[in-house]
């Protein structure tokens, strides 16, 4: 956790210096026009996201007067460190990060006011077909993603509770970036890899992998990726920020009542090098695990069970556990219409 706070600080002063933006710079420039534009970070580019992608395509923030800015972070320590230093309006990416941060006691914290999904999004990929036990990772090498990140706490948690120590059964690569792990793994890294679709579903097409088995649904309902934004900017922006969840909302509604091959099509445009065919396939993977929030509301058990899966990976004491009410606001997602 201190490397995680560390490359936040320094990032953040590097581009505080460099562009000199303030907190809410483009939304509060929009605010006299009659569409706002809200600058979006989120954590990765993945059809995980299905819900957020439909709202733009649908054209549900577009209802609400907002224009997304959408970028790619790249990790959820970039996205907080946009976040920070005004860069980005909004961030998506892990809770962990703004847990993080609370815990350095940061007075204008980033805060939680709406989930996005309720479980790991990646999937394990192998080098060889077949029946899958976890007990094929002992004496192996996974490739993990980031230290201190959810998916390689969540896999670590889930690999604990199939009976498989990290670090002693099996070791986890934690040296690789998020966006270049799988191609460490068609590299020769590695005896397995995490990844997010439709990533895993290409690279198995290639017949360089084989999706084996569901993080997400091994580990149980966590608060996995969400959005949030500094207090400063939610207070000078409530009526935005109340826009922005309705929208997201009406995009979890959406696909909670679509079939995968419709959903594939909304998105098409967000993936213009995968196929309708094979996006159709990845969103009725994330179907069949329950992956989407129903509701942009997050619940408190489903923070605790990250903070457990937190604590498991050693990067957050029990002491260190945040408030409920100090790191999310659920005022705007109980509302969202």
């Amino acid at each position: 956790m201190r490397k995680f706070i560390s490359l936040l600080l320094s990032l953040a002063m590097l581009a505080a210096l460099a562009c000199g933006c303030g907190a809410g710079g483009a939304a509060g420039s929009a605010e006299e026009k009659k569409t706002v534009t809200v600058r979006l970070n989120e954590v990765t580019h993945s059809v995980f996201y299905a819900p957020q992608y439909v709202a733009l395509k649908e054209g549900f923030f577009t209802d609400e007067g907002l224009n997304i800015e959408l970028t790619n972070g790249g990790g959820a320590d970039k996205v907080m460190t946009a976040v920070l230093t005004g860069q980005s309006d909004i961030g998506l990416a892990g809770p962990e990060a703004s847990i993080y941060v609370l815990n350095q006691g940061k007075e204008n914290h980033p805060v939680v006011f709406a989930q996005l999904t309720k479980r790991d999004g990646s999937f394990l990929v192998g080098r060889t077909d077949g029946m899958f036990s976890w007990k094929d990772l002992e004496g192996k090498t996974v490739i993990g993603g980031r230290k201190g990140g959810v998916p390689e706490m969540t896999l670590e948690y889930v690999m604990k509770q199939n009976g498989v120590v990290p670090g002693t059964d099996a070791a986890v690569d934690t040296t690789v970036q998020f966006n270049m792990m799988a191609g460490a793994f068609t590299g020769g890294n590695g005896d397995y890899v995490t990844l997010f679709e439709p990533t895993a579903t290409e690279l198995e097409q290639a017949g360089k992998g084989y999706i084996l088995t569901s993080i997400g649904q091994e580990s149980g309902e966590i608060p996995y990726t969400a959005y949030f934004a500094d207090q400063d900017y939610m207070k000078a922006h409530e009526d935005l920020i109340q826009s922005f969840t309705n929208a997201v909302a009406r995009g979890q509604k959406w696909v909670q009542t679509h079939s995968a091959g419709e959903i594939a099509k909304s998105i098409a445009d967000q993936f213009p090098d995968t196929s309708v065919e094979t996006l159709t396939a990845v969103a009725q993977r994330y179907q069949d695990i329950d992956a989407w929030n129903a509701t942009p509301v997050m619940k408190q058990e489903s923070l605790e069970r990250l903070e457990t899966v937190m604590e498991s990976a050693g990067e957050l004491e029990h002491s260190q556990w945040v408030e409920f009410d100090q790191l999310v606001d659920n005022s705007f997602a109980e509302k969202a219409k």
